[in-house]
């Protein structure tokens, strides 16, 4: 435990604080991008331990929560086929559709079966040719390269019994259009770590010369993201708007080119639907026409169709820092984990399910 404990020191998470309650002489509102962090601030309390100017909103950094409500349709659908074994990590399966959820397809004879990797996928799909396999492929840019190796890997082998239900999400894209948004109150981001092992992060230096505002690339331990505070909160008091990098035992200014190489010979950058956050312009990827025999929508005829988020559920404003999960009416009651109304309640990564397990008030417990 040596390499863990050495990043959740009290002493110098103490000495953190108070570097940051020194520095700080006015209010400043921060955005840790993902869902990772949003957990790692509530369950120790960091959030608490920091001086009052400082105020941390969460962002849409949770790959489960910003998954439209379509894409979880489209996937009922396909789950709901008696050909079809359909293939998904484990936390989307409590994400509501319109009507159901994957959970309650599966309850009732769906073949869904739960991995930990796409090459679990893979390997369903070479034990039961005579079934078609299809696996659920979510997540921002973190997950994208061993998804695009499964497909890549499917066509090596010539696989005609498997394909990818493709709903992939670039972070940059949805940073810049919460900063373009005339609500906008964040004024420092916390990028994500774990995107940043893969991409780099100097799509991130273009967002911080643009719109004026300082970014620094965190990780997930309580050290690592009260340091990312500390440098955010220097940025400010300075006047500075610049993109750096806290997480350097892992991230590098370039990424993991292999990686990225991979996502490029299988994937293509195009506009996507976010949940809660609408269109947003190059912000998703798609398999390359080359690999269309691994496209479920196209394989199966999936049309797209409008669907309307549930009125009463409050996510969006939640993935764009507008509210606080204890800011929604229905938090602890109506929506729960067990009974969600929406994703950021039932994800191992959403905010709203961070607040049940360590903010919820003691008369909702």
């Amino acid at each position: 435990m040596k390499f863990i404990d050495e990043y959740r020191d009290p002493r110098l998470a103490h000495a953190l604080v108070a570097r940051i309650t020194r520095r700080v002489t006015r209010p400043w509102v921060l955005m840790e991008i993902c869902g990772g962090q949003t957990h790692t601030l509530m369950r120790y309390g960091i959030d608490s331990l920091l001086p009052p100017q400082i105020e941390l909103v969460h962002g849409p950094g949770c790959p489960v929560c910003v998954t439209p409500l379509e894409i979880v349709d489209k996937a009922i659908r396909l789950a709901s086929l008696p050909e079809v074994t359909f293939v998904s990590y484990g936390d989307m399966l409590r994400v509501p559709g319109s009507e159901t959820d994957l959970f309650h397809v599966k309850a009732a004879g769906g073949d869904v079966r739960v991995v930990y990797s796409p090459m679990d996928a893979l390997r369903l799909a070479r034990a039961q040719p005579e079934r078609q396999v299809v696996f659920f492929a979510i997540g921002f840019e973190t997950t994208a390269p061993a998804n695009a190796r499964a497909a890549w890997q499917a066509r090596r082998e010539g696989l005609k019994n498997f394909s990818l239900l493709v709903s992939h999400v670039l972070v940059p894209p949805a940073i810049r259009l919460l900063l373009g948004s005339p609500v906008n109150r964040v004024q420092g981001f916390i990028a994500p770590g774990h995107v940043c092992t893969v991409m780099g992060y100097r799509e991130y230096e273009a967002l911080s010369r643009d719109f004026r505002v300082p970014i620094v690339v965190g990780g997930f331990e309580p050290l690592d993201l009260l340091e990312a505070i500390a440098m955010l909160v220097e940025q400010l008091e300075q006047g500075r708007a610049e993109t750096e990098n806290q997480y350097v035992r892992s991230v590098t200014c370039e990424g993991n080119r292999p990686a990225q190489q991979i996502m490029e010979e299988v994937f293509e950058v195009c506009d996507r639907q976010w949940r809660g956050l609408g269109w947003i312009p190059g912000s998703g990827l798609r398999l390359r026409p080359e690999l269309a025999a691994f496209d479920a929508e196209r394989i199966f005829g999936l049309a797209d169709t409008g669907v309307e988020e549930p009125p009463e559920c409050q996510s969006a404003q939640v993935l764009q820092g507008l509210k606080k999960p204890l800011d929604c009416p229905a938090f602890g009651n109506r929506c729960t984990p067990e009974n969600p109304l929406g994703a950021p309640m039932v994800s191992a990564e959403g905010a709203c399910a961070a607040y049940y397990q360590y903010r919820r008030p003691a008369a909702g417990r």
